[in-house]
């Protein structure tokens, strides 16, 4: 009976620890990840559109920004706009050519950001996890490096 109430009281708290734990985030491309794989890193989170120009010009200054900068502890996420989901936004984020990572649900009211009323916007997070800027508008590889400390050039 004791054995018994052993393993009921181990199956209760191992159901419990997981119900508080961080939830995944699902990626367009299936995968899974969580903010606490990216603890102690600069994160970039930027909001964009097909049918946003200024958005299509940023999709450069980001995917170099993953592809350079990204050894040296920064994290580019996108997040589309219209909340497609599943292959009609796996098809845009390829037809778009983007090669960060783009995320199928909205982390916004993580930091209680308000809906983006302008795009693109892009949220930057601090390796503490803290909302540190939200800027709105196109971007450059030299303003967001700016942002986070990367580089002191103006």
């Amino acid at each position: 009976m004791i054995s018994n109430l052993r393993v009921a009281v181990v199956l209760l708290s191992a159901l419990l620890l997981s119900a508080c734990s961080e939830p995944d985030l699902l990626l367009a491309d299936g995968k899974f990840s969580r903010f606490s794989h990216w603890e102690g890193r600069w994160i970039i989170i930027n909001y964009w559109a097909e049918w946003c120009a200024p958005c299509r010009k940023e999709i450069p200054e980001l995917n170099r920004l993953h592809a350079e900068r990204n050894s040296t502890g920064l994290v580019v996420l996108g997040v589309n706009y219209d909340a497609l989901r599943g292959d009609t936004l796996l098809d845009l984020v390829k037809q778009m050519d983007i090669h960060f990572p783009v995320l199928v649900d909205d982390p916004r009211l993580r930091w209680n950001v308000e809906q983006p009323s302008v795009l693109p916007t892009t949220l930057i997070i601090n390796p503490d996890g803290k909302l540190h800027k939200v800027s709105q508008g196109p971007q450059t590889y030299e303003s967001l490096s700016r942002a986070v400390g990367l580089t002191t050039e103006t």
